[in-house]
C-alpha cells in the first residue's frame, strides 16, 4: 500500500493510491499522522486503520499535482516536534563503485582518511546478527519540520550557501509511542539536498552542509522495504535533462542495516519523545555534484524509485547573497 497526503476542503486528509490517475480518500482527520496515533493506540497496523477508514471518494492525482495540493507523506501538526536527521557513508554504490572502495580499503588504517575510516567499520560492522548491536554510523541533524518542502514546491537555498545539490535517498518515516517506543511508519524517496562545496572545503563542515531543506514522498511506502532498489536521479534545466543517474538502496545495497542505523538513532533518550516524528534520510552514492555538474536557479530536481510511486519533483530556489552579518540584540 502506498499512500499520499493532501490539502482537502475538509482539512487535512490522507489517500491510498489506486493507480497513477486515482487515489482513494481515507475519512480520518488529521491525516497519516493521525492515523498512526490511533493505531498505536488501539494496538493494530496503520494499513488496517486505513482500511477502516477507506471512504468511497475518488479524487484525479493530475489535478491533486497540479495544483499543488499534496503536503509531505508524514507531517507533525507542530513542526518544532519533526526532528529531521540522518546517516551517512552507508551505501556501497555500484559495482565500479564499490570495487574502487574496496581498492582503497585494503590500505592500512594509518592510510585512510577519517570519511574512509568510517565507511570500513561500516562494511565491518554495520550488518550485526540479530539482537546484536553494530558499528556507529556517521550521522548529522538537518533540522525540524519547517525545513520540509511539499513535493513539486521549489528547494530553497540560502544567499551564502556555496552548492545546492540533490541527494537521492531512501527515508525512514517514524511516529513516537506514548511509550516512547519509536513506530516505523513506512519509507519514502528524498531528495536530502545539501551544500557539498561547503562540506569539501572541511570535512567538519559537514554538520554546516546539512543545514539545508528537504524534501520526500510524494508517496509513503508502508511496511518493510524491498531490500534492492534502483531508481533515476535527474536534473532538468529549461525543460531539458542535462544530467541523469541511475542509484540503487535498500539493504542489499548498503554496508549497514536498516535495524543497525534505527538502532545508533533511537538509542538517544531525547528522540524517544512521545507524539515526535522523525524523518530520517539513510545516504546515498550518487550525486550530480561528483559528475561536476553546478546547479542554477529553476533547475528541477526529480528523484524517481518506481517501487516507491511517482518521482519527487522540486525546482531550485535560490536566494541572493546579501552580505549582512546577523546582529543579536542585547536584553
Amino acid at each position: 500500500m502506498r499512500l499520499i497526503q493532501l490539502k482537502h476542503s475538509r482539512g487535512l486528509r490522507a489517500a491510498v493510491v489506486e493507480s497513477a490517475i486515482q487515489v482513494r480518500l481515507v475519512e480520518f482527520d488529521g491525516g497519516t499522522y493521525a492515523l498512526a496515533r490511533a493505531a498505536i493506540a488501539e494496538g493494530i497496523s496503520l494499513q488496517d486503520m486505513i482500511h477502516r477508514h477507506l471512504s468511497h471518494e475518488l479524487l484525479d492525482y493530475h489535478q491533486l499535482l497540479d495544483l499543488r495540493l499534496l503536503l509531505p507523506p508524514l507531517t507533525h501538526p507542530d513542526a518544532a516536534h519533526c526532528l529531521v536527521s540522518g546517516t551517512g557513508l552507508t551505501h556501497l554504490g555500484s559495482a565500479d563503485t564499490r570495487d574502487a572502495m574496496h581498492a582503497k580499503l585494503d590500505k592500512d588504517d594509518a592510510e585512510l582518511s577519517d570519511s574512509m575510516k568510517m565507511f570500513k567499520l561500516g562494511v565491518e560492522g554495520g550488518k550485526p546478527a540479530a539482537g546484536q548491536i553494530g558499528a556507529q554510523p556517521e550521522w548529522f541533524y538537518k533540522g525540524d519540520g519547517d525545513i520540509v518542502i511539499a513535493p513539486e514546491h521549489p528547494l530553497p537555498s540560502p544567499g551564502f550557501a556555496l552548492d545546492a545539490g540533490e541527494e537521492p535517498e531512501l527515508v525512514g518515516l517514524y511516529v513516537i509511542g506514548d511509550n516512547g517506543t519509536p513506530y516505523r511508519i513506512g519509507f519514502a524517496v528524498g531528495n536530502e539536498f545539501s551544500d557539498h562545496v561547503t562540506e569539501r572545503g572541511n570535512y567538519l563542515w559537514l554538520a554546516h552542509s546539512k543545514l539545508r531543506a528537504c524534501s520526500f514522498g510524494p508517496e509513503l511506502w508502508l511496511g518493510e522495504a524491498p531490500r534492492h532498489l534502483q531508481g533515476e536521479s535527474r536534473i532538468v534545466r529549461n525543460g531539458e535533462v542535462i544530467w541523469r543517474k541511475p542509484f540503487l538502496t535498500g539493504e542489499d545495497n548498503m554496508a549497514h542495516s536498516l535495524a543497525n542505523l534505527e538502532h545508533h538513532h533511537f538509542k538517544y533518550r531525547q528522540f524517544c519523545r512521545p507524539g515526535d516524528v522523525h524523518v530520517h534520510f539513510f545516504g546515498t552514492a550518487t550525486l550530480s555534484f561528483a559528475d561536476g555538474i553546478r546547479t542554477q536557479q529553476g533547475d528541477r530536481f526529480e528523484i524517481e524509485l518506481p517501487s516507491f510511486g511517482r518521482p519527487l519533483r522540486n525546482p531550485l530556489q535560490q536566494a541572493e547573497q546579501t552580505g549582512n552579518v546577523v546582529g543579536v540584540e542585547m536584553l
